[in-house]
């Protein structure tokens, strides 16, 4: 399998299972903790937003030290930071300053780490067998999320937030040890056109963003009140998803890189929306809910080859594929706060908690449309990937 033979990828994916077994152990359970912990559900969704807002602010910071220390050393630095955020949220009683506390070093955690990562990953891989290292990474962490969940809502249920989340913060740091085996990647202090490539990018990761309030974390919180705030049960749910997407497995990418993104666009956004309504509709019932959850992760796989593989390839023919995500994640952090805020304010009008999750719709539309464009032409010419030689157009040209 040739795209097994870059070394450098192969290392960031043992990392990303590694950092899946945090997410997925302590970080699925970050919104229905706070819920436990008394912050009403409009505050879990503004200190959502918040978080965003601030990772809008602080990612200016990253432009200033990637010339001088380069992307490598900064995914470690907000590899490692990201993990205090665990620490603070095991003490936060409901609306207070500790919540605050963790807005801001989320905030700083995720804006240094995603926003590298996700630019180290678009330079050291490979465009023609972009999917496949995706779905690889993607199945490098299915374990971690089979396993993690299960941990995870044990732990708390037994130990306590405290070592629950005080080991996803151990856990968290040793995610850093296998950047020891990949190269680092030069920065330039100024580049030309580094921001406005982006701009497609831009507006798939705002998509994305306000998808996630709904599609995600509505759906936990939702999901969490379903079960009876048990986070055992909670855990189950979510590891017995993992495993149907566990399933799914390598195939998508393999399908994308032969050229056939656009039939999996209409298959990825076709199951999406079915999901979602599916888990719109079940909020009241446990057997339909659990259900909804596991065909979510199934959507999941087929989402995040369609999604990322021209993401990271528009990165990689950019003048600089750091302000291409520094951008890009910006996009992010507008879709997400903004999603966020319109989720916050809905039991305020009096709708349902279903509404929120039916918000992703919108989100989902854009994304469509958007990678229609794409998958049609723009990136991937009479079934083939573009060579690393030829333009790429604009994914908005008509």
């Amino acid at each position: 399998m040739a795209y097994l033979k870059n070394r450098a990828i192969n290392f960031l994916n043992l990392h990303y299972a590694l950092h899946a077994l945090v997410m997925n152990g302590a970080g699925v359970f970050w919104a229905v903790y706070l819920l436990k912990a008394g912050v009403p559900t409009p505050a879990v969704f503004g200190s959502l937003a918040l978080l965003l807002a601030a990772r809008f602010v602080f990612r200016p910071t990253i432009l200033l030290l990637a010339p001088r220390f380069g992307l490598r050393t900064l995914v470690a630095f907000g590899t490692v930071f990201s993990a205090l955020q665990y620490l603070v949220l095991a003490e936060v009683h409901g609306v207070d300053l500790m919540l605050l506390l963790l807005c801001i070093v989320g905030a700083i955690g995720d804006t240094f780490y995603w926003t590298c990562y996700h630019a180290y990953f678009a330079a050291l891989g490979d465009i023609e067998h972009r999917a496949k290292q995706i779905s690889a990474r993607e199945a490098a962490g299915s374990f971690s999320a089979i396993v993690g969940p299960l941990i995870g809502g044990w732990t708390l249920m037994t130990l306590g937030p405290h070592a629950a989340f005080g080991a996803a913060a151990v856990v968290q740091v040793l995610c850093a040890l296998p950047f020891l085996g990949t190269p680092d990647v030069k920065v330039k202090r100024t580049v030309e056109g580094g921001f406005s490539s982006a701009i497609p990018g831009v507006l798939l990761f705002a998509a994305d963003g306000w998808i996630a309030a709904g599609y995600v974390f509505a759906w936990q919180i939702a999901l969490f009140l379903t079960l009876g705030e048990n986070f055992s049960a909670f855990g189950g749910v979510l590891a017995l998803a993992a495993v149907v997407g566990a399933v799914a497995g390598l195939f998508l990418g393999k399908h994308i890189d032969a050229g056939r993104g656009l039939r999996a666009v209409w298959l990825t956004f076709g199951s999406l929306a079915a999901v979602t309504i599916l888990r719109a509709i079940s909020t009241h019932d446990v057997a339909m809910a659990v259900v909804a959850n596991a065909l979510g992760a199934l959507a999941v796989c087929l989402y995040m080859p369609t999604v990322m593989t021209p993401v990271y390839n528009l990165a990689k023919r950019s003048p600089c594929p750091l302000r291409f995500h520094v951008a890009t994640e910006g996009g992010w952090d507008i879709g997400g706060a903004s999603g966020c805020l319109a989720v916050a304010a809905l039991p305020a009008l009096g709708a349902p908690p279903s509404f929120a999750i039916l918000l992703s719709l919108l989100g989902a539309g854009l994304s469509l449309y958007l990678l229609r464009r794409y998958y049609s032409g723009a990136g991937i010419v009479a079934g083939r990937v573009i060579a690393e030689s030829e333009p790429e157009p604009n994914l908005l040209q008509a």
